[in-house]
């Protein structure tokens, strides 16, 4: 592939994220920023799982401190910091409480590690339901918009209108998302190419033969632990502003769950992979939910006992697609996209023309001269 085709490959994408906004509604750009915020929080995840090899179910008690730090940081009650400023910290406050935690993650892993990255989504859970004067308890708290040098990512402060389309919040807000799932591309890129990468991928493989090579275990095993915490801090911290008021369920086990299904339905240690499964995941439950009237076998929101919802349905679609890709693509989304490029570009080539030659061009030197002496 040409340097020119590789880079229309990344930006043509790139411009029609960017020009969305001028064509759809508000129902497809919250759609989309759902999806871009769980695509930072799988990538986090993709690193720590696919790619280190370290089982987690925890993840979603770091998208909430993301979240809820967030709104502590630059709200009322709290310190009423720059939301900006609020933002940066909310994500090293996710990473320190993966620090914190990063010990065990250095000296357990497989699903012992699992069941202890479990224990941290409970503790939390019940942390944000007594913790009244931090997270509201179980009502929630409300989100402060994000203001960056006198530029609010709201409705009106202030109003802006590009080339006649108004730009409310979900306008401004999706093109925020966009710049941060770049940023999350391009740093966990880098670190999957150089050599913390390397270093991951062959404790993945074998610790011993990590540990012969020179790879520190248990300081590499934490560090994936905690720049890990530090993308779904990110994520929780984006969710929380889509969303304008966070309550404690949302960020229960069903959550890492969900995020577990990206990371598998999209593939292993892929970053673009990490990235569809989340986009996947995210939006099939709200397309179902506003189509419901149009589908079979899903009842409307709100109907009557017994009904198979369109969350419910949606998580048995992903989950049939999880058993379908473990059987037959167990590399994901990634690894099925990778294979249908490499056919297509078998087919493409065009396949050596037979050789044509004479008789004497294919017999070996010495015969053609004797050949040549019995002609009459």
């Amino acid at each position: 592939m040409s340097e020119l085709a590789r880079r229309a490959r990344f930006l043509l994408p790139a411009l029609v994220l960017c020009l969305l906004p001028f064509y759809v509604d508000a129902f497809w750009l919250r759609v989309g920023l759902f999806a871009m915020a769980a695509a930072i929080g799988a990538v986090g995840l993709g690193l720590l799982s696919g790619t280190a090899g370290q089982l987690s179910l925890g993840h979603a008690f770091f998208l909430a401190v993301g979240a809820y730090g967030y709104s502590w940081l630059a709200g009322e009650p709290g310190p009423g910091l720059p939301p900006l400023l609020a933002l940066v910290l909310a994500v090293l406050l996710a990473g320190a409480a993966g620090g914190l935690f990063s010990p065990v993650a250095g000296r357990v892993r497989g699903v012992y590690l699992g069941v202890a990255t479990l224990a941290l989504v409970f503790l939390g859970h019940h942390v944000l339901l007594t913790a009244d004067s931090v997270t509201g308890g179980f009502n929630g708290r409300s989100v402060p918009p994000l203001t960056a040098g006198g530029f609010g990512f709201t409705d009106t402060d202030p109003e802006l209108v590009v080339l006649g389309v108004p730009f409310g919040a979900e306008e401004r807000l999706w093109y925020l998302g966009l710049a941060l799932l770049a940023l999350t591309w391009f740093t966990s890129r880098g670190i999957l190419a150089g050599r913390p990468g390397r270093a991951l991928a062959a404790l993945r493989d074998s610790e011993t033969a990590a540990a012969v090579m020179g790879v520190h275990v248990a300081r590499h095993r934490s560090a994936a632990f905690v720049v890990s915490s530090m993308y779904a801090g990110l994520a929780g911290a984006l969710l929380a502003l889509a969303f304008r008021r966070i309550v404690p369920d949302y960020f229960g086990l069903a959550l890492s769950v969900d995020y577990l299904a990206m990371i598998v339905i999209g593939g292993l240690g892929s970053v673009a992979g990490a990235t569809a499964g989340a986009v996947f995941v995210t939006a099939l439950p709200l397309l179902m939910t506003r189509y419901a009237d149009h589908l079979p076998l899903v009842a409307t929101p709100g109907a009557g006992d017994g009904a198979v919802g369109p969350t419910e349905a949606a998580r048995y679609l992903y989950g049939a697609a999880i058993v379908v890709i473990l059987l037959y693509a167990p590399d994901g989304l990634h690894g099925l996209a990778r294979r249908l490029r490499a056919r297509l570009r078998r087919r493409r080539t065009p396949s050596p023309a037979p050789a044509t030659a004479s008789s004497s061009t294919t017999l070996p030197p010495a015969t053609a001269v004797r050949a040549k002496e019995h002609t009459p």
